[in-house]
């Protein structure tokens, strides 16, 4: 651990039902390179290739209900596959399903995918879909995500290529969820292989991480942790093999190290591409820089459980001191939206007349003195190794020490961090959520629901009775106005309560060498990497 001290409309659930249903009646869109379901076809005279993919994190973990983090979610997302999946435009596709619908308001029926194998030779079918939603929710099992499906009472086979979901309360939403990285389909053999070590006293999910067995594109060969994952292509995947004959996620730290390995040709992708290395990258001959809108948001939080920060006086002060332009331009170099509120403009839910804090030091020393700190205070604020978020503790650092508060930034590898900052046990810290299926829903529940705390996703540990009930309000309304009106609430409290500093909306930038086709990168962050290939 170092320490420096001082000195996207995109998808509305509540028409979900419609959009499903256009879903069932249609086939994927084959010539969409996004289209992880889609068989594209080699074009003759293409290469495969080894695609080496140079990235800061190392995965965190294999098991898709081990985790909630990008690094970990982007190399799951080539290997294991989900009933259905969210396209360049967080559109649902077919995935592992075939089609889907709504009999009732509580019952979802999918129609399921024949003659899918595992990479191990098991079938895919609806045993495998229930035992691993079962999976998701067991207690024992503990996934950080289980929220996403808790809604689920039941699962029922009705035959071996159909299942229903029968849910607690209507929710419209559950097609997007199922798209989340958490409801990957993993082998029953491999699940079941995996209760039997947790029996023996394993941690959950020891077997899934040591080979993960999926459906999709690329199998797993070997992960040396804090070094490289590496994937090879599935020779017998049901819907047109790869292109890629394999690809290595390679864990390089420093982004300058990462530039240097593209422009050597060492490495084929840097993920990410700094901002501060955009123009290097574009000025390279034999490189470019992919530019993608983003459905994430960016932001210091406060623990709300520790002194000062659970005064609401102190949160606004320190959200009003802070210029936040400064930071977006100054090491973003203007890449990204300042963000109003807890939600990016491309997610459902997103209202637009939201008044965030403003930059206002005089208001922000009142209330400092208001809340007796007119003298200022000392504290931490904690980030993980990327160089955009060091940099931003830093210039908070010496923003806030204008103010008399002095602050020592504490900086954690990417693994070490989560757990850290999971336990409670921080003051402020620099983190960012990717809402993956691109509804208010998934932005809020588990970032500031009370139910949340900790790994799920509610860091700041707020504990509001007020900002529940409108989270749960907004998940079972029906209404798309009334869902509007409540989350329009949501975030105005949110502001007011300010358990965070919402900084900025994202948009990703990745380092490429012109020799790599067809390289995709979602919305959500994660690589999709079927239809790329290397060109010789």
């Amino acid at each position: 651990m170092k320490k420096f001290n001082k000195p996207f409309l995109l998808m509305i659930l509540t028409v979900l039902l419609s959009i499903a249903l256009v879903a069932c009646a249609s086939e994927p869109d084959e010539s969409a390179s996004s289209d992880s379901d889609g068989d594209s076809g080699s074009s003759e005279g293409q290469a495969g290739g080894d695609l080496v993919v140079a990235v800061l994190s190392d995965a965190v973990a294999l098991d898709p209900t081990g985790v909630n983090d990008v690094p970990s979610f982007d190399v799951q997302f080539n290997i294991f596959e989900k009933l259905v999946w969210q396209d360049e435009n967080m559109e649902l596709q077919p995935g592992l399903a075939e089609s889907w619908e709504a009999i009732d308001e509580t019952t979802w029926e999918f129609k399921l995918q024949e003659g899918v194998k595992f990479h191990d030779g098991s079938d895919f079918n609806a045993e495998v879909v229930k035992a691993n939603i079962e999976r998701i929710q067991n207690p024992d099992v503990s996934a950080p995500t289980a929220y996403l499906v808790d809604m689920i009472s039941e699962v029922q086979i009705v035959d071996d290529y159909t299942v229903c979901f029968i849910t607690e309360y209507p929710f419209g939403g559950l097609p997007a969820h199922l798209g989340h990285p958490v409801a990957s389909m993993v082998s029953l053999e491999q699940i079941e292989e995996d209760y039997a070590a947790m029996e023996d006293g394993a941690e959950p999910g020891s077997v899934i991480n040591e080979h993960p067995i999926g459906t999709g594109y690329f199998k797993f060969e070997e992960w040396s942790p804090g070094q490289h994952v590496k994937l090879v292509k599935n020779e017998d995947y049901w819907n047109g093999e790869a292109k890629l004959d394999s690809v290595t996620f390679k864990v390089v730290k420093e982004d300058l190290t990462r530039i240097a390995e593209l422009e050597t040709g060492d490495s084929h992708v840097s993920n990410p591409l700094s901002p501060s290395d955009l123009e290097r990258v574009e000025g390279t001959e034999g490189l470019y820089a992919s530019r993608t809108d983003s459905v994430s948001l960016d932001y210091i939080g406060f623990n709300v459980n520790q002194e000062p920060f659970n005064d609401i006086r102190v949160r606004k002060a320190i959200s009003m001191a802070i210029d936040k332009e400064q930071i977006l331009e100054g090491i973003y170099n203007g890449v990204g939206l300042p963000a109003k509120g807890p939600l990016p403009p491309t997610v459902f839910g997103y209202d637009d007349g939201i008044e965030g804090i403003e930059y206002d030091p005089k208001k922000a020393k009142e209330l400092l003195a208001e809340a007796g700190y007119e003298d200022g205070f000392s504290t931490t604020i904690w980030t993980n190794d990327s160089r955009e978020r060091i940099d931003m503790a830093t210039n908070v650092q010496a923003q806030l020490d204008e103010f008399g508060i002095d602050i020592e930034v504490e900086v954690f590898e990417w693994g070490a961090y989560l757990e850290e900052i999971g336990n409670g046990e921080h003051d402020m810290f620099v983190l960012g959520w990717s809402n993956a299926t691109a509804d208010a829903d998934n932005g809020l529940y588990p970032l500031f629901h009370s139910d949340n705390h900790g790994p799920p996703g509610n860091r700041t540990f707020i504990d509001n009775p007020e900002l529940d009930e409108l989270i749960e309000n907004g998940r079972t309304a029906q209404d798309e106005e009334e869902r509007l009106g409540i989350y329009k609430e949501a975030q105005e409290l949110l502001v007011e309560e300010s358990p965070m500093i919402y900084m900025l909306h994202q948009e990703y930038l990745l380092g490429v060498s012109e020799k790599v086709k067809d390289l995709v990168q979602l919305p959500t962050k994660y690589l999709y990497l079927k239809d790329a290939y290397i060109e010789e």
